[in-house]
């Protein structure tokens, strides 16, 4: 069958077609961090000021497109203000031009809604309204809870950290059932910088009674004279049934707005959470996986009580007379000096102190026994040397870690074991390399990042400067 023949093509013809042709650049996108500044206000003249409190959250990248990235802008500018008054916050978004390179256009306002949903304000002049039609909102929301503990604010808040910057005015601690109306409107309020600021952070289910909210307020006087209520934390505790009739207290969530931090606030804030565990008889008080920042804070009270606690103080001074009586170090089975039995037990009655977070104390307690003597100091670092091998080498390390021992079986005599850890061990998470060299070196940085840790807590701690 024949086929009709195409007329030829013009050769210049074709040649500008090719010359015409392109593709235009695909869009990489922007990191959100690159285009996002959010600033923290607690009056409408600091909006847009330039000494503004700008925050620099954890991660903006998980709250847009699937690989944390914005399309479809040149020149974008976002400006996001938070009010630290009704929590509201409002986004001035600019940018010179849109085009879809390849990858779309980013919806912002939905993106943004992520992370403040109601909270954010559209109209900029809504949101400066806020600061007069919203200035009591904290005081309405917590006048439903309980006042746990009032602490007139005198420049010094615990001998952890003394240096509160809040003269004159008046901290309180409020104690708020989420499942309560007002208590579940506040939280929601405030559920985007928990989002922002503590890392990995879900919000709690407002609908369960089982969650408190430990709110940590400021009241002070303004321009006017009225006593204006100021968020200055607050922590999300969960209480779990004990049998028989107890409860055991877990701390899911604590933040300490990035203003007021290092001020000696989140000190006081655990010392009022311990104090209720103490009062309320709770079986014991643990953290979900605790920052090292807030480890170094929780110790730091821990120590303070346990210091004064008359049970355990007889057993610190039998520990720390045999560590002063000479030269462990050079024994071929230096002892790791754990507590009595008793003494973690006292703890965790009297104090709430879990077996675990005891043991870190223990160590403290023992080097502000010896007063720092450098004659002691070569035996205390064999002991903590010991411990950190026998926690992350468990039988390896030649400690009393982890155990493996034979039971007689008829199934399969040769095969048949229990594993079990010492009573002094403790599970470790830490990664160490398998060569031996490998192991020496990160085994020492770990012991040398204990030693660090005991004596920045014990030169705060210490009975001279309390």
């Amino acid at each position: 069958m024949g086929r009709k023949q195409q007329p030829s093509a013009d050769p210049t013809t074709e040649s500008k077609k090719r010359r015409r042709v392109g593709f235009s650049d695909i869009d990489a996108g922007v990191e959100p961090n690159e285009c996002i500044k959010i600033y923290l206000v607690s009056s409408k003249e600091e909006v847009g000021a330039p000494d503004s409190f700008c925050i620099d959250p954890v991660d903006l990248n998980s709250f847009f497109e699937e690989d944390g990235k914005i399309y479809g802008y040149q020149g974008l500018k976002i400006t996001i203000w938070v009010s630290i008054v009704s929590f509201h916050a409002y986004a001035d978004i600019t940018f010179q031009s849109t085009s879809d390179g390849g990858k779309g256009i980013t919806d912002l306002t939905s993106s943004l809604q992520n992370i403040f949903a109601e909270t954010l304000v559209k109209n900029k002049d809504d949101f400066l309204e806020t600061f007069s039609t919203e200035k009591d909102n904290i005081r309405f929301a917590v006048s439903s809870g309980e006042v746990l503990q009032h602490k007139a604010s005198n420049g010094h808040v615990s001998h952890c950290d003394s240096h509160l910057e809040a003269a004159g005015s008046d901290l309180e601690v409020v104690r708020m059932v989420v499942d309560n109306v007002a208590t579940g409107h506040l939280y929601s309020r405030i559920v985007p910088l928990v989002l922002l600021l503590i890392d990995g952070s879900n919000p709690i289910d407002v609908t369960d009674p089982g969650w408190e909210l430990y709110v940590l307020i400021q009241k002070k006087k303004d321009q006017q004279g009225d006593i204006q209520h100021r968020l200055l934390g607050f922590t999300a505790v969960y209480r779990f049934f004990h049998y028989p009739d107890g409860t055991r207290m877990r701390l899911s969530q604590i933040l300490i707005l990035p203003p007021y931090q290092r001020k000696g606030y989140g000190s006081y804030l655990i010392e009022v959470l311990s104090n209720v565990t103490i009062a309320e008889n709770v079986h014991d008080f643990t953290v979900e996986e605790p920052l090292d920042s807030f480890q170094h804070v929780r110790t730091c009270v821990d120590i303070q009580h346990l210091l004064a606690f008359e049970p355990i103080q007889d057993a610190v001074k039998s520990a720390v007379l045999q560590l002063k009586q000479g030269k462990l170090s050079k024994k071929i089975h230096a002892p790791r000096f754990v507590p009595p039995a008793s003494a973690v037990e006292d703890a965790r009655k009297s104090l709430k102190i879990n077996k675990k977070q005891f043991f870190q104390c223990w160590e403290i307690l023992i080097y502000l026994g010896l007063d720092t003597i450098d004659k002691y100091m070569e035996d205390y670092m064999a002991i903590i040397s010991n411990r950190v091998r026998a926690n992350i080498l468990g039988k390896d390390s030649g400690t009393e870690g982890k155990r493996v021992i034979d039971v007689p079986s008829t199934y399969d005599p040769e095969t048949s074991f229990i594993m079990f850890r010492s009573h002094d061990g403790e599970p470790s998470s830490v990664q160490i390399d398998g060569t031996q060299t490998n192991q020496e070196e990160q085994l020492q940085q770990l012991v040398d990042e204990r030693i660090k840790q005991i004596k920045l807590i014990a030169q705060k701690v210490s009975p001279q400067n309390v």
